[in-house]
């Protein structure tokens, strides 16, 4: 029987996620034996106190979560770490990171969908999930053609996640409206969202707010509720956890990395608004999000406007980069990704449900935009209570 150490802060509802990945691994090839080390522990003693009490209880593989762990002392024990990067990935231990650069790809390809043209970022510089997906959203956007205002401390205020209100007040102010802002993680989010009520900042109208990790809590805490990237944190854990046993059993003797992806956006209130001036695109926005799943032509949408097909099309080529075709379909296929991992639905009938009316196409068109099939996507990313519901 395995003995872990969990030397983490699970305050956050993605460490909790994180957990449950690796708790459900246990469950189904241990049991397993877990030690949970309180914060004060590692304060008061430093990596010698965990040492000391790693050799004492016999400890069999560590998790750790922590953004100063020393982890040149913690090699010293010979056994097999995970760690959880915070300043930057760790070289010969198995780092639990993620693709925080596609993250903020993902962030910049759903604002420029819905028309933005002026973008901000919210972090901080001195962690490497916060600087890589704000890398991420700033290269998308300036392959657009536009350009991303930062707001980023040098140094996390570590106590409380203190930050200043007025200064990011002003900041908030001084940006060109409307906005489409991207925060490092929910908290960031909350930040934005509890200044801008200070400052009479309307969300979503002037400033549209988009975090990552969809922590329930911080979002639905948030006036209004926070928009987020879901990341796949508790397959993550799972498979952190599998890897871990092998290197425990001596079945590979590497460290290897396990990459959380971004996955899909939870839609709420601060986004849900479009940023193009001109009413009759909003018109066909509004058109398509109400009538996806139904079919939409182009002779539909005149219908709607005082506008011939080729103005339309012209207009709505200029404002948003593609075509109308195109906007259906990825939006769309948005709508197919999201049912194939939050529901147990054949696909069959997700498709239908999406709006294709065609099931083999769906196949070509998702692998179009994903880089995988529905049905690797969905054994990939479907969470565990969803499978344990089939």
């Amino acid at each position: 029987m395995a003995r872990i150490l969990l030397l983490t802060d699970f305050s956050s509802g993605y460490s909790r996620s994180l957990l449950k990945g690796i708790v459900r691994y246990s469950n189904e090839f241990g049991p397993w034996v877990f030690y949970k080390m309180p914060l004060y522990y590692k304060m008061l003693y430093g990596e010698k106190g965990v040492m000391e009490w790693v050799v004492k209880w016999r400890i069999d593989a560590i998790i750790a979560q922590l953004e100063d762990i020393d982890v040149g002392q913690l090699r010293k024990l010979n056994i097999p770490i995970i760690v959880q990067n915070y300043h930057d990935r760790t070289d010969d231990v198995s780092n639990l990171t993620g693709d925080y650069f596609n993250t903020g790809v993902m962030a910049a390809d759903f604002f420029l969908m819905r028309g933005y043209r002026n973008f901000a970022f919210y972090g901080f510089s001195d962690t490497i999930w916060s600087r890589e997906r704000g890398q991420g959203f700033k290269t998308k956007v300036e392959e657009a053609g536009f350009s991303v205002c930062f707001f980023e401390e040098d140094k996390q205020q570590k106590e409380l996640w203190v930050y200043n209100p007025l200064e990011l007040g002003e900041w908030l102010k001084s940006l060109p409206k409307p906005v489409a802002l991207f925060a490092c993680d929910d908290s960031f989010a909350l930040q934005i969202s509890e200044t801008c009520n200070l400052c009479n900042i309307q969300i979503p109208d002037e400033v549209t707010v988009l975090g990552v990790d969809n922590d329930q809590l911080i979002c639905n805490i948030s006036n209004p509720p926070l928009s987020s990237i879901v990341l796949d944190v508790e397959n993550g854990g799972y498979r952190a956890a599998q890897m871990l046993h092998k290197l425990i059993n001596k079945e590979i003797a590497e460290p290897t990395d396990i990459v959380i992806n971004p996955i899909r956006i939870e839609y709420r209130k601060s986004t849900e608004k479009y940023a193009v001036l001109d009413k009759n695109i909003n018109t066909v926005f509004k058109y398509i999000e109400d009538n996806y799943m139904h079919p939409i032509s182009v002779n539909d949408l005149i219908k709607q406007l005082p506008l011939s097909r080729r103005v339309l099309e012209r207009k709505f080529k200029q404002e948003t980069g593609i075509s109308i075709y195109q906007y259906i379909q990825q939006y769309r296929i948005k709508r197919f990704a999201n049912l194939l991992v939050t529901t147990d639905k054949p696909l069959a009938e997700i498709a239908l449900m999406a709006g294709f009316d065609d099931y083999k196409n769906v196949f070509r068109i998702f692998r179009k935009y994903m880089s995988v099939s529905p049905i690797y996507y969905r054994k990939q990313y479907q969470p565990a209570k969803v499978k344990e519901e089939k």
